[in-house]
């Protein structure tokens, strides 16, 4: 059943295993665990991140693509749910209706971008993406009748996910049964389903076609396989995964602006934990997820105490003042890339790897002149 449910895509690493266990117990107990607004919004980034870094990751580490697009699609997610919050009202139906017509937008304008850039080669494709991705934040500043403009959309979700409605009177080990807590189990379920599907898409046939793709275009193309469809179904899948994402982070925040999931920071962070957690492995997206939204949320707070440490030392304090969390956290992010060149996921899996046995030298497998002498018949025999 296991097997099934991960496409046959084991960690093949136990400590990897075991990290990834550790992640999924701590995102389904984390409003148990550590309870506090705060801990619960970290945990919803992270739900919500796994979600856009592994449809990234389907672009970038098994088709090979580099798009600066990828939130574009995360933007309409967000702002299709928004805009149906807001012009329908709190219902399930302009839920459904918010994200359908996202989904919509997303695959056509993903249809239309893989047919017109995936023709032309690397640099220029990332280029034309990134123009596009401007564009569309621009626009979106611009129609402020619809989108809010810079100040987006505030709006209210159902009942059912509103911190106002409370399931039971009692606390329950501390932690309130409220709307709150039940709209993260909703993102949790819905992270959870969304990395098997992946797992499940980049482990089928289809797969691996593109990872064939990547490693070498003209080769899958001589061999039968139309790379351009491919590959713009590719685009097509990651930017509906990305979209959902989207419509996530918008039920989670109640809120959505340009900044929350158009700018181009947020592409930046998505970038880095893929290549932390390690490009080509849904794992690493979880993993760099997990990883890079903690330290991002929690990395002040620590200086702050390391800061406060180091009084007697002035120049210390000072170095690990908490308004210079960017600075430890562009040093943290270079260590990793250092010591974790193919990412946390294929560091483990390369420590986890049994040892090649070692290669016979041809002097080895060959006897030495010296020791042989020729038969009669011209052969080589060796000497008693």
């Amino acid at each position: 059943m296991l097997a099934r449910l991960l496409s046959h895509d084991f960690p093949r690493s136990r400590v990897l295993a075991v990290v990834l266990v550790a992640l999924l117990l701590a995102l389904a107990f984390a409003p148990f665990l550590v309870p506090g607004v705060k801990a619960l919004n970290v945990a919803a980034k992270v739900l919500v991140f796994v979600v856009l870094v592994a449809s990234f990751d389907l672009l970038l580490g098994y088709t090979g693509i580099v798009s600066f697009a990828h939130t574009m699609f995360f933007g309409i997610g967000a702002y299709g749910v928004a805009i149906a919050f807001t012009r329908l009202g709190p219902g399930w139906g302009a839920l459904g209706l918010g994200i359908a017509a996202a989904l919509a937008l997303s695959f056509v304008l993903a249809l239309g971008i893989g047919l017109f850039s995936l023709r032309v080669r690397a640099i220029f494709f990332s280029m034309i993406t990134l123009a596009v991705a401007a564009a569309f934040q621009t626009l979106a500043s611009q129609l402020s009748d619809i989108t809010g403009g810079e100040d987006g959309l505030t709006f209210k979700v159902p009942e059912l996910l509103s911190p106002s409605h409370e399931f039971a009177a009692e606390p329950f080990l501390g932690v309130s049964l409220d709307g709150r807590l039940a709209c993260y189990y909703l993102l949790f379920v819905t992270a959870l389903v969304l990395v098997l599907a992946l797992l499940r898409i980049v482990n089928s046939p289809f797969g691996r076609v593109l990872q064939a793709i990547r490693e070498n275009e003209f080769r899958a193309e001589a061999i039968g396989y139309r790379v351009v469809v491919y590959r713009t179904t590719s685009a097509i899948l990651s930017a509906l995964f990305a979209t959902l994402a989207g419509a996530m982070l918008a039920l989670w925040l109640r809120y959505n602006g340009p900044d929350t999931s158009l700018s181009f920071e947020v592409m930046l962070d998505v970038l880095l934990i893929v290549v932390i957690g390690g490009m080509g492995t849904i794992y690493g997206a979880a993993i760099g997820s997990g990883l890079f939204v903690v330290a991002q949320s929690y990395l002040q707070d620590l200086l702050r105490i390391a800061s406060e440490a180091a009084a007697g030392l002035p120049w210390l304090a000072a170095l690990l003042s908490p308004d210079r969390w960017l600075l430890w956290l562009g040093v943290l992010f270079v260590l990793s890339v250092y010591y974790f060149p193919t990412g946390v996921v294929g560091r483990l899996r390369a420590l986890q790897a049994p040892a090649r046995p070692r290669p016979v030298s041809p002097a080895a497998a060959v006897p030495a002149a010296s020791t042989r002498k020729k038969s009669k018949q011209g052969d080589y025999v060796e000497n008693s």
